[in-house]
C-alpha cells in the first residue's frame, strides 16, 4: 500500500522536480559559494512547511517526524555545489554562470532529495520515526562540506541510526539503481611538488642541474611505491596530472612544479605511502645535486557502505523497482566526501543511473557535456522516500 502510495506522489511530482532540478542547473555556484542555492532550498522548504536549521554557512538540515510512535532516525543526504568548468551543453537550462556548471549532478541529488521531502510530508501519518534532510555543501573542495557538518553535529540532535545518499551515475541508464556493499570508493590525497635544481643552457648540461631529468626519474621511482610496495589486492592509484617545467628548447628551467593525486581504501596504507613518498621524492632529488619539496594534503577518507544497511536498502530498491533494475557496482576509484559519515555512522552510498544513449546522454561526470536523463526523476524520489520508511520500520 506504501509503495503504490509513493509511486503515485512521485508521478505527481515530477514535473516539479524537474522544474526544480533546471532552476538549480542554470544558477550553479561554486562550492563554500551556494548562497542563492541555500536560499533556494530554503524556499522549499518553507513550502513544505518544515523548518530547518543552517550549518556550514550553506548548508541546511530539517526534519520530518512521522506520526506514528517511533524514535527511530534516519538521515538523508543530497550536496549543492558546482564545478570550475564551461558548459558547452546547447540546452535550454544551460549555466547562465559563465565558468560554473553542475557537472557532476548536484543539481540533480538536490532537487531529488527535495521531491522526496515533499513526498515524506503528504505521508506522514503513514510512518514512525524521523527523517532527517542533510542538504550539503562545498562536496567538491576540501576539507569537503560533509566534514564541516559532522562537526558543527550534523549527526546528533537526532542521532540517525543510518545515513543514506544517492548520486548520479551516467554508466548506468536511467531506471535503474546501483549498490556495492562493504569498500566502495577510494580516499583521495593531493600532491603538490616543487623540484629544484640549477638552470641554465640546453646545450651546457655539465653547468646546471636538470631539475627536469631529476622529475623524470621521482615520477618513475614513485611509480614503484605502487607496484611493489602496496598490498596488491588493495587498490592503489597515483597520478600526476600537471607537471609545468617552464623552460624551453635549449633552456634548462632553475624548477619544476608537480601535482598529482594519490588514492587507496587502506588508512594504515594510506599514511606508509605518504611517508614513503616524500622521503624517495626528496632522496631522489639531493642524489642528483638538487632538492625537492614534496607536500601533501590529506582529503577524504575511504567510502564503505555498511554490509547490513546496504543489504537492507538494496532489497528495499528491489521490491520498489524490480530486481533486474539493481545492478551490483565495482570498487570506484574517484573519492566522495560523503566517505567522512560512512566513518562515523552506519551509511550507504548508491547510484541513480541517469544515462540514455537513444538520447545522447553518455557523458562523463566534470566534463563540459554532461548531463542527465531527467526520467531518472521518475524513480529517484519515490526510492528514497520508500527506502527512508522502510528502513525507519514501517
Amino acid at each position: 500500500m506504501i509503495k503504490e502510495q509513493i509511486q503515485q506522489l512521485s508521478k505527481g511530482i515530477f514535473n516539479d522536480v524537474v522544474a526544480n532540478r533546471r532552476h538549480l542547473h542554470s544558477h550553479p555556484e561554486l562550492s563554500f559559494q551556494e548562497y542563492e542555492t541555500s536560499a533556494f532550498i530554503g524556499r522549499k522548504l518553507d513550502e513544505l512547511g518544515l523548518t530547518y536549521q543552517k550549518m556550514a554557512d550553506n548548508g541546511l538540515v530539517a526534519l520530518i517526524k512521522g506520526e506514528k510512535p517511533s524514535d527511530k532516525v534516519i538521515a538523508l543526504r543530497a550536496d549543492m555545489d558546482a564545478l570550475p568548468i564551461t558548459e558547452v551543453n546547447e540546452v535550454a537550462y544551460k549555466s547562465q554562470n559563465i565558468g560554473v556548471m553542475h557537472a557532476c549532478g548536484h543539481d540533480a541529488h538536490t532537487s531529488s532529495l527535495l521531491g522526496t521531502a515533499k513526498i515524506l510530508t503528504a505521508l506522514k501519518s503513514q510512518f514512525g520515526g524521523t527523517v532527517k534532510l542533510i542538504f550539503q555543501p562545498a562536496e567538491e573542495k576540501l576539507p569537503g562540506g560533509a566534514s564541516l557538518m559532522i562537526k558543527e553535529g550534523v549527526l546528533e540532535n537526532p542521532k540517525p541510526q543510518a545515513v543514506i545518499g544517492q548520486h548520479v551515475m551516467p554508466l548506468i541508464d536511467a531506471g535503474k539503481v546501483g549498490f556495492r556493499a562493504g569498500k566502495y570508493m577510494a580516499s583521495t590525497d593531493e600532491i603538490y611538488v616543487t623540484v629544484y635544481g640549477k638552470g641554465g643552457h640546453g646545450a651546457q648540461p655539465q653547468q646546471n642541474i636538470d631539475p627536469v631529468i631529476i622529475t623524470a626519474h621521482i615520477l618513475t621511482a614513485l611509480q614503484t611505491i605502487i607496484s611493489r610496495s602496496a598490498d596488491p589486492k588493495s587498490p592503489s592509484v597515483l597520478s600526476f596530472g600537471k607537471v609545468i617545467a617552464n623552460g624551453a628548447t635549449n633552456v634548462i628551467p632553475n624548477e619544476v612544479y608537480l601535482e598529482g593525486t594519490f588514492r587507496t581504501m587502506d588508512e594504515k596504507w594510506r599514511s606508509e605511502a605518504h611517508v614513503k613518498m616524500k622521503k624517495m621524492a626528496e632522496g631522489i632529488a639531493e642524489s642528483m645535486g638538487g632538492s625537492c619539496d614534496f607536500n601533501i594534503v590529506r582529503g577524504y577518507p575511504f567510502l564503505i557502505n555498511e554490509e547490513k544497511l546496504t543489504a537492507s536498502v538494496r532489497g528495499f530498491a528491489e521490491d520498489y523497482l524490480g530486481k533486474e533494475n539493481v545492478l551490483d557496482l565495482d570498487i570506484w576509484m574517484a573519492a566522495e566526501d560523503f566517505a567522512y559519515y560512512s566513518q562515523v555512522a552506519d551509511s550507504c552510498f548508491y547510484r541513480l543511473g541517469t544515462r540514455n544513449e537513444s538520447r545522447r546522454i553518455t557523458s562523463s561526470v566534470h566534463t563540459p557535456t554532461f548531463d542527465i536523463d531527467e526520467d531518472a526523476f521518475k524513480i529517484s524520489t519515490g526510492l528514497m522516500a520508500y527506502m527512508a520508511i522502510k528502513q525507519l520500520g514501517n
